[in-house]
């Protein structure tokens, strides 16, 4: 029965009833009883209960299992412990509420007696309290407090990886005259405006704080350098759009330091007195700007993005061109092809080798137009040489990781072979084995359809990834690069010999073409063709030559029948 329990006095019905909290008596899955208190929480009439309604359907649905658990464990005898819940009203309506069951007996019946309290009222004012504790009253962020603690969380994770982090100190310049001349009000809504923007910047892990006044802190854990200046660099972008506040169109600049975990400061205090200096060096340099607490940093930083925005112009003001470095045969001397490689001729700079600028490219995104100029002008120059009727069995081109890895790779290729009418056999693709096994499956598809296409595919820089001998039978590679670190040392190191030696036989047993780079000597030369090496390239024969110089040399054959 719900309306009463049998056998219970008139003061225990009364006292039931005038609770003001949710009382309860469950068996065998269904209410017994519960008190008027209940009834009108979660808006059902006591018939409801007696003849419809369960312990499910007072609770959200994400939370069954939870109850069904719950259920259980009082059937087993065992005491159970306030725990909380979403409930659902008849209505729909959710709130949060609190729940402790106990088991007991009614009569022959195992039952479990608890009580139900709303304690929606209470969470907000608990959440209330330590959004106050630890959140910027005016702009929501967290505040010193809270940010004390993301700081100790940050360098505790960055210790145990051996990470690195950076801490971010931002300064409105000339704040004091909006607040001296339009008011703090305007100052205040100015501030908020300016948190949400600082706020579109950072991403998930990150966190924005504000420190008081118009100071502002962005901790950034597991970064580069780089990409600390790149988030700053966004900071002062987004930050440079006009503000409409309070009648008035404002335009307001940051100055920001940033200092480095662990190099600038292994502990909170250290790094914000860290950033905080490099940020003031940033108002001295004529504000709006941003300043690493390191000198070497700053140098760095600026070389970095002046390199990025020369960058972005090289390429539409044709300031690449490509140079070719012979590949030769160790069974005649003949120049069988040329391996690729780009320069940038900037007009100030002069000549930039790629080791300075390819990993910019990479970072900013740059790689996969640049990688795809490389592939088009490589295929057009060498069937240029092909129409002269110089010997020309192999143009080879470095594929960059991210540009290998990009949709439509396979589709490009067939169209820088179509537009210059090379044939696919004379195209050599090099990947570096890291390339190659960083999602093998996904690769092997790849290679598969490009070889299928009849490109060519070497595996370059071979001996200091960590290819699979099983993945290496199963890709369609033709050419195995014996790194240049193991060149360099041959004559002296006869641990490089013995690695380049097993190289070598490997690749001749697996039916590969093997090629050594970076042979300078004739001593490297004559070990090389002693293991059995079938080709090289390297400055024994020729620095990396222009395409007129390149086109002298095809046609020359200069270390033909060299021995």
């Amino acid at each position: 029965m719900t309306g009463k329990v049998e056998g219970g006095t008139n003061l225990f019905q009364a006292t039931m009833e005038a609770a003001q909290v949710g009382i309860f008596v469950m068996g065998e899955g269904r209410f017994i009883y519960v008190n008027p208190f209940m009834r009108e929480l979660f808006g059902y009439s006591e018939d409801d209960f007696q003849s419809r309604i369960g312990p499910l359907d007072l609770v959200v649905p994400e939370q069954h299992d939870i109850v069904a658990e719950q259920l259980a464990l009082r059937a087993a005898g065992v005491p159970g412990k306030a725990y909380e819940l979403s409930g659902r009203r008849k209505d729909g309506s959710v709130f949060t509420m609190s729940i402790l069951g106990m088991p007991a007996r009614f009569g022959n019946l195992p039952v479990s007696v608890g009580t139900v309290l709303d304690v929606t009222d209470r969470k907000a004012a608990e959440l209330r309290i330590r959004e106050l504790a630890d959140f910027d009253a005016l702009t929501g962020l967290p505040n010193r407090r809270l940010l004390h603690d993301r700081v100790e969380q940050m360098i505790a994770s960055a210790e145990r990886e051996n990470g690195s982090a950076a801490l971010m100190f931002l300064d409105i310049d000339h704040f004091k005259r909006v607040n001296d001349s339009l008011g703090h009000s305007v100052g205040d809504e100015l501030l908020c405006a300016l948190a949400q923007r600082y706020a579109a910047v950072v991403r998930k892990v990150d966190t924005l704080a504000r420190l008081g006044g118009d100071e502002f802190i962005i901790l950034l854990p597991e970064v580069t350098a780089a990409a600390a200046a790149d988030v700053a660099r966004r900071v002062l972008e987004i930050a440079a759009a006009p503000f409409s506040v309070g009648g008035h169109a404002l335009t307001i600049t940051p100055s920001i330091g940033i200092s480095l975990y662990p190099q600038d400061g292994k502990d909170i205090d250290t790094l914000l007195k860290n950033a905080d200096t490099a940020m003031y060096k940033a108002k001295d340099l004529g504000r709006n700007t941003f300043q690493f607490y390191s000198s070497e940093m700053n140098m760095a930083t600026l070389e970095r993005l002046m390199m990025e925005s020369n960058l972005r112009h090289a390429l539409t003001a044709a300031e690449f061109e490509l140079h070719y470095q012979p590949l030769v045969s160790l069974e005649n001397g003949e120049i069988v092809g040329v391996e690729a490689l780009i320069r940038w001729c900037h007009p100030d700079l002069g000549m930039i080798m790629p080791d300075r600028f390819i990993s910019v490219a990479e970072e900013t995104g740059m790689i996969n137009p640049i990688g795809d100029w490389v592939l088009f002008e490589a295929c057009r120059q060498a069937q240029a040489w092909i129409d002269e009727g110089l010997a020309l069995r192999t143009m080879a081109v470095n594929v960059a990781p991210v540009q290998f890895r990009q949709a439509g790779f396979v589709e490009m290729v067939a169209g820088a072979l179509s537009t210059s009418g090379l044939a696919a056999d004379r195209l050599e693709l090099e990947l570096t084995e890291r390339t190659v096994m960083h999602d093998a499956e996904f690769t092997l598809g790849t290679l598969s359809a490009l070889n299928r296409m009849g490109v060519c595919l070497s595996l370059d820089d071979f001996g200091t990834g960590y290819s699979s001998l099983a993945y290496l039978k199963r890709f369609p590679v033709g050419k195995l690069k014996i790194d240049r670190s193991f060149v360099m040392d041959l004559e002296r190191d006869a641990d490089d010999r013995a690695i380049a030696s097993t190289i070598v036989s490997m690749g001749r047993n697996l039916r590969l073409t093997v090629l050594a780079e970076g042979v300078e000597t004739a001593e490297q030369l004559a070990l090389l063709r002693n293991m059995g090496c079938a080709m090289v390239q390297g400055y024994h024969f020729s620095k990396p030559l222009t395409a007129a110089r390149m086109t002298e040399l095809l046609r020359s054959q200069p270390f033909l029948h060299e021995s």
